[in-house]
């Protein structure tokens, strides 16, 4: 059973200066990019799939590097399988512990930074970072559309997309889910806090989808947001596993 979760009311502090931070690695126009279908998230673009991939007790398609740094109470997982280094394409799926197994639940067609992935992620560069981090904290336009449990949801309209954005941009934060890079957990995705400082860039989220690249976050389709903020249970620690096959796989 999933534990109630805090429920947040509009904050009084997010104005405009904070929104624009917030957004400043998230959102706009973002250039180019195409959907991708969700396939083999160990396929390595070859039709080969990852040494991974038949270990239960691993996450498809990660090497040992990196599979070292997902909490070992963690038993929701979050996986970002970028096409490649330099591609806006991804797949994302959602992975759940059961036992000692990890167990594939559902997959999605999504979007990272348009310039691909970093392994140095800084201010502006458009690429997303690579790494696990932890999903603490989620809010948007729209109403919770879990209320009473799951993570911590803000609802404030300091989240709406600018009005001189293309409209088929200003739907992207409607949800989002805080991807704990470079920011202070507990607080709303929108907090500008920057603890490594504002080079370092920041305010990265799991958002709604706009068909295309983003500026570093992670974005998917409606009923995707709508399931991930109905299911992640801060109770099973849930984290993002993120970056580009390659990189993953090393």
């Amino acid at each position: 059973m999933r534990s109630g979760g805090v429920r947040r009311t509009a904050v009084a502090w997010a104005g405009l200066g904070a929104l624009m931070t917030a957004l400043s690695a998230c959102g706009g126009p973002s250039g180019h990019g195409t959907s991708t279908s969700a396939g083999d998230p160990a396929d390595d673009g070859g039709g080969r799939s990852g040494a991974t991939s038949a270990d239960p007790a691993r996450i498809p398609g990660v090497g040992d590097r990196i599979q070292r740094r997902i909490p070992a109470d963690s038993r929701q997982v979050v996986a970002v399988y970028g096409d490649g280094r330099d591609s806006p394409d991804s797949t994302v799926v959602l992975y759940t512990k059961q036992g000692s197994a990890w167990h594939r639940a559902r997959d999605w067609a999504a979007h990272n930074g348009t310039k691909g992935w970093a392994t140095d992620h800084h201010e502006n560069d458009r690429r997303s970072p690579v790494g696990v981090f932890t999903l603490s904290d989620a809010g948007g336009v729209l109403p919770d559309p879990a209320p009473g449990a799951g993570l911590p949801y803000t609802r404030s309209a300091a989240f709406a997309a600018p009005r001189w954005w293309d409209a088929s941009y200003r739907h992207d934060f409607d949800y989002v889910i805080a991807i704990d890079y470079n920011r202070v957990k507990g607080t709303p995705p929108n907090d500008p806090t920057r603890p490594e400082g504002a080079s370092k860039g920041g305010g990265i989220w799991l958002h709604m989808d706009h068909g295309s690249g983003t500026s570093a976050c992670v974005s998917l389709p409606k009923p995707a947001m709508e399931y991930l903020l109905r299911t992640l249970d801060p109770d099973r620690h849930p984290v993002v596993v993120m970056g580009d096959r390659a990189r993953l796989r090393a």
